[in-house]
């Protein structure tokens, strides 16, 4: 299996390049060149990871050649533009900090600085969250935590003052904001105005607990765990994180081991055991058991779901498939009444192959079986 995994993503690479990468369908689809994004962002983070386990440099050199294809010598970054006040482009700065440690050089010390100046200003609800986007007034989407605090936290690690009390305020707001009570889940969206049209209008929650969200923040959350020093912040982190894998697991499809992209709802007409939410709870729970956050079964859980995935890895026509992922999915804005957070949304958009939404957790979640030798 694992010959056939590594080909899968060499191939991958071996089709990239800096202004095209192969996993980021979305761009593919546009017939644009890429940009500094998240998408491939998590692919990067993936490759330098399959270096570090593997010794295998191929897969670090190509994400130094995107990262040093974009960030200029003052630190500015090619395509990023501050003044959006997207939380998604600073997910791409974590790989900065691991070429500047394979380079040594200073563009990316600096292009990390201005990424962490950028997202002082983001702007805040009344209480502290940041905004997702400048385009969503008082939206908190469950994604901008993987998109924004492990950055802030490598940041505060390799060049800060290792102040880490903000990030835990982030997560803390999310916690009592969007956790369900009753399923421990967490939906995908908060408005503080309780103004958005897919808002409810009395507690601001959009209606569903979609799987990709709930893996980023899951994800966010295991990184966390490992960035983090010990002490009581990462308690703090590391216990939201222990409840959120006991409410997870409690709807897995028993038969496959992989989760559903409308999580509550498994076997209703149209729902399906989506790839890229699954890759990114198994990885979370193999991370959470390597660090001893979670019980070991939860290590059993993990491999039975990375081993359903791996399953739906395929070769069609002479190429390397993994299939089953959601392209993506959002809440509004006002103008995309078809982003309205119902479940009949998130069952109609595209399901794609080879998309890194799924690729990179599914990379990652292999590295952490081969971090533990199995």
């Amino acid at each position: 299996m694992n010959d056939r995994i590594e080909q899968y993503i060499l191939r991958l690479v071996e089709k990239s390049t800096p202004d095209r990468t192969a996993w980021n369908l979305e761009k593919i689809r546009e017939g644009k060149p890429t940009t500094w994004n998240y998408i491939d962002g998590c692919m990067l983070t993936a490759l330098f990871s399959m270096t570090d386990i593997t010794g295998d440099l191929r897969y670090a050199s190509f994400a130094e050649r995107v990262t040093d294809y974009f960030v200029r010598e003052n630190g500015e970054i090619l395509t990023f533009d501050s003044e959006k006040r997207q939380l998604d482009d600073i997910n791409e700065g974590r790989v900065l900090f691991l070429v500047y440690q394979m380079t040594g050089k200073e563009k990316y010390r600096k292009a990390a600085e201005m990424l962490h100046r950028t997202l002082e200003q983001q702007p805040r609800t009344s209480e502290g969250s940041f905004w997702h986007k400048k385009i969503y007034p008082d939206q908190v989407w469950l994604d901008g935590i993987y998109m924004a605090q492990p950055f802030e936290a490598l940041y505060q690690r390799h060049f800060g003052n290792g102040d880490m009390s903000d990030i835990l305020k982030q997560v803390r707001i999310v916690r009592a904001r969007m956790r369900d009570s009753e399923t421990g889940l967490y939906y995908h969206g908060y408005d503080a105005s309780r103004k958005a049209f897919w808002a409810n209008p009395e507690t601001g929650l959009s209606r569903c607990f979609w799987l990709r969200a709930l893996g980023w923040f899951f994800m966010a959350l295991a990184d966390l765990c490992e960035i983090l020093p010990e002490g009581s912040e990462r308690k703090e982190i590391a216990e939201i994180f222990t409840d959120l894998a006991g409410s997870v697991a409690r709807f897995v499809d028993p038969e496959t081991g992989l989760y559903w992209q409308v999580v509550d709802q498994g076997g209703r007409e149209g729902n399906y055991l989506e790839s890229s939410g699954s890759s990114m709870i198994a990885c979370g729970m193999l991370k959470g058991t390597r660090l001893g956050v979670l019980d070991k079964d939860f290590a059993t859980k993990g491999r039975k779901t990375f081993q359903a995935l791996a399953d739906r890895l395929i070769w069609k026509d002479g190429e390397p498939e993994l299939g089953g992922i959601c392209l993506v999915a959002g809440l509004g804005p006002e103008n995309n009444r078809r982003r309205d957070g119902s479940f009949e949304y998130y069952v109609s958009e595209p399901v794609v192959a080879n998309d890194a939404k799924g690729v990179a957790p599914f990379v990652l979640c292999y590295t952490e079986l081969l971090r533990t030798g199995k």
